[in-house]
């Protein structure tokens, strides 16, 4: 009888050896797999450069097995212009929270979009900063508790949830823009087709790409892992739905 292997450990994923550092129900390390297992479709495994932010995303560094920098809060996207303009023929990308794009990082983010640089950013959205204490994030939801908001955000005080994946389609240097999620097996391979996608456009030197992906963060919800999931599905993607926002093959 013929077998064929149709799942396991992507190669590029290795042990953490000082042990698992994310919280139970955390959706990061399921981004972290996407993202290796895109890049060993495209072949791409040896010439990838990760750039990480602080925070939670920072621990990603220790279980992917490629190139790997780490630098100041906010700034993986001034890093990674750097390294893509040395080594252009690499895929770089970096992988934040919502807190570390949209809060501290907007004017790295505003400046890679304003020069077109041909560079991924994957954004983790779970609407909260997760590694800090659970505080208000710029993608909080209105009416969510916070530990900053503990009677839940009030957008005539605190505004109203930033929806990255639609404005950041908006500029001209933007060649794909996406929301995904990895809250069940369907959505998790839409996620990894939609990097695929956004390292390709890279590949291609067609411009910017940008991967929103929303993650469970239940020790910061205060939720189980199984509610955190349900809330996902009845709280996030009414707010930021799912789907591509923009897709093209040149720049216009």
């Amino acid at each position: 009888m013929n077998r064929e292997r149709v799942a396991g450990k992507p190669r590029l994923m290795v042990p953490q050896t000082a042990g698992f550092v994310y919280c139970p129900g955390c959706h990061e390390p399921l981004v972290a797999r996407a993202i290796a297992e895109a890049l060993e479709d495209l072949g791409m495994g040896d010439n990838a450069v990760g750039v990480f932010d602080i925070g939670c995303s920072s621990f990603l560094l220790g279980i992917m097995d490629i190139d790997s920098v780490i630098g100041p809060h906010g700034r993986p996207p001034d890093i990674a212009t750097a390294v893509k303009r040395i080594y252009p023929s690499n895929i770089v990308f970096t992988v934040q929270g919502d807190g570390g794009l949209l809060s501290i990082g907007a004017d790295p983010l505003m400046g890679v979009l304003a020069r077109a640089e041909k560079i991924t950013i994957v954004m983790i959205n779970n609407a909260v900063y997760g590694t800090t204490g659970g505080q208000m994030a710029p993608t909080s939801l209105a009416g969510q508790e916070t530990s900053t908001t503990p009677g839940g955000r009030d957008a005539s005080k605190h505004g109203f949830p930033v929806h990255a994946a639609e404005m950041i389609a908006t500029f001209k240097s933007t060649a794909y823009s996406v929301r995904c999620a990895v809250n069940n097996p369907y959505n998790y391979e839409q996620t990894r087709e939609c990097l695929r996608t956004a390292f390709t456009k890279q590949m291609d030197g067609v411009g910017f790409s940008f991967v929103e992906v929303l993650s469970a963060c239940p020790s910061n919800w205060h939720m189980s892992p199984a509610a955190s999931l349900r809330w996902i599905e009845e709280s996030l993607m009414p707010e930021f739905p799912l789907g591509e926002f923009k897709n093209v093959d040149k720049m216009e």
